[in-house]
C-alpha cells in the first residue's frame, strides 16, 4: 500500500540532488543544435516520403521514393564508388597518421617544423587543394613527368579522365588532405602515455619499433577507434574533393552517394527522393558507426 508513495519520494528526492547548474550551461549549445542539425534530420526523414519540388508543398507518396531507388542502377554505382573510397581511404586514414604521430613525437631540434609541414594541407582550402592537384594529375603534370624520369620514357596516364584510375587519385587527394588532422589526434593521445612505461618495457627488452607494438598501440585504442569512425564518416560523405575535380567523371566512375544527392536535390529540384538517398546514407553511416565499435569491442568496456 505504501509502495507507490515511497517510489515518487525516491524520484523526487533524486531529482532535487541533481545538479542542473552543467545542464543550464549546455541548453544554448542543444538548442543550437536541435534547430541546425536535430530538426533539418527530422525534415529530411519526412520529406523522404513526399513529392517535393522547393516550389510547391509536399505532398506524401510513401514509399515510392525508396522503391525508385532500389530500382535506380545510378544509385547502386554510386554507392559501390562510395564503398571503394571508405575501403582505401580509411585504413590508410588510420594507419598512416599513427605512424607519423610517433615520429614527429620525438624530442628532437626543430619537429615542430616537421608537425608544420604534416598538418599544413588540412588548412589548405579544398578548392584550392582540387585546383592544385588538377595540375598534378593533367597529362603534362608534375605526376607523368617525374613517372616519365624514372620509366626513361615519356608517359602520359590519364589520371582523372580515366574511369580505372579517376576515383583512386581523388581519394589520394584525401588521404594527403587528412593526414595531419588525425595525426594531431594520435599526437594528443601519444603525449598522455606516460613515458615511465616505456623504460619499463626497455628493461623488460621491448624497444624500438616493438614497444610500440606494446604499449602504444595498445594505450592508443579509443583513439584508433574515434579515427576509424570519424574518417569513415567522412569517406562516406565525400563531396567537395569530387566537386572540384571531377564532377562526378567520367562515366560516373568518381560520382559518390553525397554528390548523387546533390544532384538529385539541387539539380533536379527532386527533394524528396534526395532526402530518401540521404535517409539510406545516415542508416549507413549509422550501422557502420555501430559495427566499428562493436569489432573492435571497446564498446563492451566498462
Amino acid at each position: 500500500m505504501h509502495s507507490k508513495p515511497s517510489r515518487r519520494s525516491a524520484i523526487s528526492r533524486s531529482i532535487e540532488n541533481i545538479n542542473w547548474t552543467p545542464y543550464l550551461f549546455l541548453l544554448p549549445a542543444l538548442v543550437l543544435m536541435g534547430i541546425t542539425s536535430f530538426l533539418p534530420v527530422i525534415q529530411a526523414f519526412y520529406l523522404s516520403f513526399t513529392n517535393y519540388d522547393f516550389i510547391g508543398t509536399p505532398s506524401l507518396i510513401g514509399w515510392k521514393n525508396y522503391e525508385m531507388l532500389w530500382r535506380d542502377r545510378l544509385f547502386w554505382q554510386v554507392l559501390g564508388n562510395t564503398l571503394i573510397y571508405l575501403l582505401f581511404a580509411v585504413p590508410c586514414l588510420v594507419v598512416i597518421p599513427l605512424v607519423l604521430a610517433i615520429l614527429v613525437n620525438q624530442k628532437l631540434k626543430g619537429i615542430q617544423v616537421f608537425r608544420a609541414i604534416y598538418y599544413f594541407p588540412v588548412i589548405v582550402s579544398v578548392v584550392v587543394a582540387g585546383i592544385a592537384w588538377k595540375w598534378v594529375y593533367a597529362e603534362n603534370g608534375i605526376l607523368n613527368y617525374f613517372i616519365s624520369l624514372i620509366a626513361m620514357q615519356p608517359i602520359k596516364i590519364a589520371w582523372l579522365t580515366d574511369p580505372s584510375t579517376s576515383i583512386f587519385a581523388i581519394i589520394a587527394v584525401t588521404i594527403w588532405r587528412g593526414l595531419g588532422y588525425y595525426m594531431v589526434i594520435y599526437l594528443a593521445g601519444l603525449q598522455a602515455i606516460p613515458q615511465d612505461l616505456y623504460e619499463a618495457a626497455a628493461i623488460d627488452g621491448s624497444d624500438g619499433w616493438q614497444r610500440h607494438f606494446d604499449i602504444t598501440i595498445p594505450l592508443l585504442t579509443p583513439y584508433i577507434l574515434l579515427v576509424s569512425v570519424i574518417s569513415s564518416i567522412a569517406a562516406m560523405k565525400i563531396f567537395e574533393e569530387v566537386h572540384v575535380m571531377s564532377r562526378g567523371g567520367p562515366a560516373n566512375s568518381t560520382k559518390t552517394v553525397v554528390y548523387y544527392l546533390y544532384e538529385k536535390g539541387f539539380g533536379s529540384l527532386e527533394m524528396g527522393y534526395a532526402s530518401a538517398i540521404g535517409v539510406v546514407l545516415f542508416s549507413i553511416v549509422f550501422v557502420l558507426s555501430i559495427a566499428t565499435v562493436k569489432l573492435t569491442g571497446y564498446g563492451n568496456k566498462s
